[in-house]
């Protein structure tokens, strides 16, 4: 039971930090520990993926993402970033604290322009501006907290297994997966704003998400136990925020920013 009151004190010390949404975050970890923690894990990612050897593809990829990070505030600190491809049938990619960025080979025949990878990459990268990193390893550990601190307070009790069961599907469904979404939302909108600065066209990212849909026909979970928005409420959302992107596009464009990045 002296875990729940350290498990409230630290929700209630670390609950004044903000994303750049101005949502409140719990980050219980420092910016050089969530770097050396993507470090980390980057450097093992490249160890159990293959690189690709496809020169086109990886100056394809480095030039859009060179475009998106010239677009980060300066105040952010991150200046250098390193980017591999991995040939990898996997229609995905990500970006880790430490400034690292990894695409899979697949994502680039769904994604079918530029613009559209583009909208993939920032929104990625976004997830590294807002610290989402920090808030998954710091909410994990406040749950593992309480956990430890229910299945003491059951003890030998006849209801401890099913309620253990129980309160852990809760706390995964109420407390950890719609978080995932919030912040899943969230660096849709930031990438969106991301890539729009850069000069790459935001209505692309409505077309890849319909190709996304389209290459994962039947395979989604449903919305309810899923850590990313459906493809039907993100292109909703992503469509809602278009004219303050479209705008910021705009201006990109007047200011003489084209991104010309070709396979």
């Amino acid at each position: 039971m002296r875990a729940i009151p350290l498990l409230l004190t630290l929700g209630l010390l670390t609950a004044c930090s903000q994303s750049p949404t101005g949502r409140s975050q719990v980050l219980l970890f420092s910016e050089a520990d969530m770097q050396k923690l993507g470090e980390t894990s980057f450097t093992q990612i490249k160890e159990q993926e293959k690189p690709s050897g496809n020169r086109s593809d990886i100056q394809y990829v480095q030039c859009i993402t060179d475009r998106l990070v010239a677009e980060i505030p300066a105040g952010y600190g991150q200046t250098q970033w390193e980017v591999v491809v991995f040939d990898s049938p996997q229609v995905n990619a990500f970006a880790l604290p430490g400034g690292k960025v990894g695409v899979y080979s697949g994502l680039l025949k769904v994604a079918g322009s530029a613009d559209q990878v583009a909208a993939v990459i920032g929104h990625e990268i976004a997830h590294v501006l807002a610290r989402h990193s920090n808030e998954r390893v710091s909410r994990s550990q406040l749950t593992n907290i309480g956990l430890s601190a229910a299945d003491v307070a059951l003890g030998q009790s006849t209801l401890r297994q099913p309620a253990m069961a129980a309160l852990g599907l809760g706390v995964q469904v109420g407390y950890l997966l719609p978080y995932g979404r919030e912040q899943e939302s969230e660096a849709d909108r930031l990438g969106l704003e991301l890539m729009s600065r850069a000069g790459f066209n935001p209505e692309q990212s409505l077309d890849l998400w319909r190709n996304m849909s389209a290459a994962s026909s039947g395979k989604q979970p449903p919305e309810l136990l899923s850590t990313h928005p459906s493809h039907g409420t993100r292109i909703q959302e992503l469509d809602a925020a278009m004219p303050a992107a479209l705008a910021l596009y705009q201006q990109a464009r007047a200011q003489g920013k084209t991104p010309v990045c070709r396979r």
